[in-house]
């Protein structure tokens, strides 16, 4: 069992705090705002919903404002600070010096290389990416990315660990702008925002495009399984068939273009029609327990 420092008592910080304790390691969550710390409590306790080992869980998790406290006894620290450069660097100094010589130092940074933030530290062979999707309770997926300096073994105990508390992870062979997920979202938004610029569909349309079409395959599948198993032999001759055919369409859509304030205004009016600004709350609500009921379906169905 590990015990882990969880820096950061905000909405993914927390999150993570349970995925710790669900599986059975102790965690300590550090943050300066005594009401962060507080809020991270209640939000483990709602998102477990009155489950009958919610007190054995919540007595895995201690929080504290101070560092010192946080790190102490910790062998793998993951951080989750603001996503701004001013404060990821100080911090990770200070993490460097205090943590123990052998804990991992991870980031759930969703946008910054780890070599932007640990360069300078005594001890940046520890340090690397783990990009949770967000909320980590209930999206297993975490992109491992290592900065150049990344020790192989700090990489291949992350990935064990993520692995022993029920994550799933990927791993990326070196740093890219993006990671992988944002930049396969990226490409499909940037299609999205087209499609609605010139007039081909409306938002409604794009999105039950994935949620009734490719998204009933990718809850399972990835998009090379599902293109292999498209054709009757698999990949090679779904390459064959249609590969002229996507090439044509990655050149008709080599065209970047902006999100412009009109086109975003546009879209949010629409969205706002579907659901309005008072009930975005709730709507996330339900979102978060259909991906609750989702991944209790195919965490069963991997069992057997």
């Amino acid at each position: 069992m590990s015990h882990i420092a969880v820096i950061g008592a905000g909405v993914v910080g927390s999150s993570w705090a349970l995925v710790f304790a669900r599986a059975g390691q102790t965690a300590t969550v550090y943050d300066t705002d005594a009401a962060s710390l507080a809020r991270a409590q209640d939000f483990i306790r709602g998102a477990l919903g009155g489950a009958p080992e919610t007190d054995t869980i919540l007595g895995r998790v201690t929080t504290t404002a101070r560092l010192e406290e946080a790190l102490s006894g910790a062998d793998y620290v993951q951080e989750s600070a603001p996503e701004r450069l001013e404060v990821k660097q100080p911090l990770y100094v200070e993490l460097d010096r205090l943590a123990a010589p052998g804990a991992i130092l991870a980031s759930s940074t969703s946008g910054f290389p780890a070599s932007s933030f640990t360069e300078r530290l005594a001890h940046r062979e520890r340090c690397l990416v783990v990009h949770p999707i967000n909320p980590p309770h209930l999206i297993p997926l975490v992109e491992i990315v290592p900065a150049p300096w990344t020790a192989p073994e700090v990489v291949a105990r992350a990935a064990n660990l993520m692995r022993e508390i029920g994550q799933s992870p990927v791993m990326l062979k070196r740093e890219i702008p993006g990671f992988l997920v944002n930049r396969l979202q990226s490409a499909i938004l940037s299609e999205a925002f087209r499609l609605i610029e010139d007039g081909v569909c409306n938002a409604d349309d794009v999105d039950r495009a994935v949620s009734d079409g490719l998204g009933r395959r990718w809850a399972f599948l990835g998009p090379f399984e599902t293109i292999d198993l498209n054709a009757p032999s698999g990949i090679a001759e779904y390459c064959l068939k249609l590969g002229a055919m996507y090439l044509d369409l990655a050149k008709d859509q080599a065209d970047p273009r902006e999100w412009t304030p009109e086109l975003v205004s546009a879209i949010e009016r629409e969205l706002r029609t579907r659901t309005p600004a008072d009930a975005l709350p709730e709507r996330r609500a339900w979102r978060d327990l259909q991906l609750a009921r989702l991944d209790a379906m195919k965490r069963s169905i991997a069992t057997g």
